[in-house]
């Protein structure tokens, strides 16, 4: 790809809505591949909760795209650390350059807009406060933004709503961060604590059922 420039970049901080940015932005993706070091361009230092936004939409939708969990996880994570520390995002060449199938993303991403879409008609700006503003709330929700990309990560990508809980979060988090919605936070802070749970349930489920397994080998 090189230095392909993904069109369209003035839309990732224009006018309109949220959704409306978005689905511009992706409208104007390369029609074969492209990758993160692209999107990055476009968005900037500035944009980097948008860009986790269009980044999560892939995974809110039951389709399995290869190689895009590891590379938009990762991705996710930086963002949060970048947050956390207040330094510039920095991703590694193999993550910043690897090609991804523009023509697959395309349709996960316009699916997965319909939840940006119902996230705007109940988001609202500067709702309960407390929640967001402060330095050991931004501390805590952005260490808990980067909770929500490990456990996007996590190596269950084959059980159902396994990435859907997690990128839930982050979309609930960037929106809420974005918005100083405290609201929005909360409700990232609620699929956090349902995605481990939910992946408590699994691990505990898979023990019990390796040692009844072990049992009737064994006997």
């Amino acid at each position: 790809m090189g230095n392909t420039q993904v069109p369209g970049a003035s839309a990732a901080h224009g006018s309109g809505s949220l959704g409306e940015q978005l689905q511009q932005i992706i409208d104007d993706l390369p029609e074969d591949r492209l990758n993160l070091g692209e999107l990055l361009a476009v968005f900037g230092d500035e944009g980097l909760l948008l860009l986790t936004i269009l980044l999560t939409l892939v995974f809110l939708i039951p389709v399995s795209i290869p190689g895009v969990s590891t590379v938009f996880g990762a991705a996710i994570l930086l963002v949060g650390i970048s947050r956390v520390s207040g330094r510039p995002l920095w991703l590694p060449a193999r993550i910043r350059d690897r090609a991804l199938p523009a023509d697959k993303l395309r349709p996960g991403l316009t699916g997965g807009l319909v939840w940006v879409r119902r996230l705007e008609r109940i988001s609202r700006p500067h709702r309960l406060r407390g929640v967001v503003d402060g330095r050991a709330q931004n501390l805590f929700n952005n260490l808990a933004f980067i909770l929500a990309a490990l456990l996007l990560m996590a190596p269950f990508g084959f059980v159902p709503f396994s990435n859907t809980l997690p990128a839930l979060a982050l979309l609930f988090y960037a929106i809420g961060l974005m918005q100083r919605d405290g609201g929005a936070i909360l409700l990232g802070h609620l699929a956090n604590i349902g995605t481990i749970v939910y992946f408590g349930v699994l691990i505990g489920g898979g023990g019990v059922a390796l040692r009844e397994l072990i049992q009737r080998i064994s006997t």
